[in-house]
């Protein structure tokens, strides 16, 4: 791919005479991209359709913007184009790609009551409703994003001091567990994760029924699982959870500054967009009362 990707950039740089900035992005995106493709161990020339949608997905729960988004999925689009009309590739993966939306949507999100009704799903008797239930309400409670809920190990909670730590990248964070999560893992690391995992050299916080890492499929089978138990008609992911958390937080009077920090957002205005949910006392309260509102 490398190769490839030179050939590209000086198709881009000699023959389209890109602007040093525009250049400067197609290469930023694409050698995002080429990582990526690197980790998964897939082949550039075999990337299918599934496979860039992975990627954007992957994208999304690490908080990227809807813009920087679109223009990754057209430095990746204009790659394969000119891929394919060289010869190098049988069909371009990225023909029935949609770009994300550029206009800030409201995020979907739960009632409190929905999220009551949903964590109380799992049956606790056994020892993947024990694990499911320590994972709604671990969701629920951090507002972490999936990918890095199943990237956790046994090693990044601390029941004692009731927080855990988020690693993402080179930055990390610590979000404290509120008491109902806080039982809930407490239960499963004693009761279920042991007898789980086959090997007791494994570090995953989460594991499935064969002893291994969560995967994220797999995170996000269990959750449509439960909301069909619940009779929930809204459409529930493991994002939705964290927009429910966020939102829940700020219409209870918590600090945006303090959400965007249990979040991760780089950008406040990333975090801003859950002002929409406050009541009218609320934000009134937040505009005389915060010292950066």
């Amino acid at each position: 791919m490398e190769r490839q990707l030179k050939f590209f950039f000086n198709f881009l740089e000699n023959d389209k005479k890109l602007s040093e900035n525009t250049l400067q992005s197609y290469k930023r995106d694409l050698k995002q991209f080429r990582r990526y493709l690197e980790e998964y161990g897939i082949h550039y020339n075999r990337v299918k359709e599934e496979d860039i949608q992975n990627y954007i997905n992957e994208l999304q729960e690490k908080g990227k913007k809807a813009s920087s988004i679109s223009r990754c999925i057209a430095s990746i689009r204009s790659f394969y184009q000119f891929i394919l009309k060289n010869k190098k590739v049988k069909a371009d993966p990225t023909v029935n790609i949609q770009s994300p939306k550029i206009e800030k949507r409201t995020p979907n999100v739960l009632t409190a009551k929905e999220v009551e009704l949903l964590l109380k799903q799992p049956d606790n008797v056994d020892l993947k409703g024990i694990r499911d239930k320590a994972m709604l309400e671990f969701a629920y409670a951090t507002g972490m994003r999936v990918t890095e809920i199943i990237s956790l190990n046994i090693d990044d909670v601390n029941l004692e001091e009731a927080y855990v730590i988020c690693k993402s990248g080179n930055k990390q964070r610590i979000i404290p567990l509120g008491s109902m999560s806080l039982k809930a893992l407490k239960e499963y690391i004693e009761e279920a994760r042991g007898i789980l995992i086959k090997n007791e050299n494994e570090k995953a916080l989460f594991v499935n029924i064969n002893g291994g890492r969560l995967t994220r499929q797999g995170f996000w089978k269990i959750i449509k699982f439960y909301k069909e138990q619940a009779h929930i008609t809204k459409d529930i992911t493991p994002h939705i959870l964290r927009h429910s958390f966020a939102t829940h937080l700020l219409q209870n009077g918590a600090d945006l500054r303090a959400i965007q920090t249990m979040l991760g957002h780089s950008d406040i205005s990333s975090t801003q967009v859950y002002m929409q949910f406050q009541d009218e006392g609320l934000k009134d309260i937040y505009r005389k009362a915060h010292p950066r509102a």
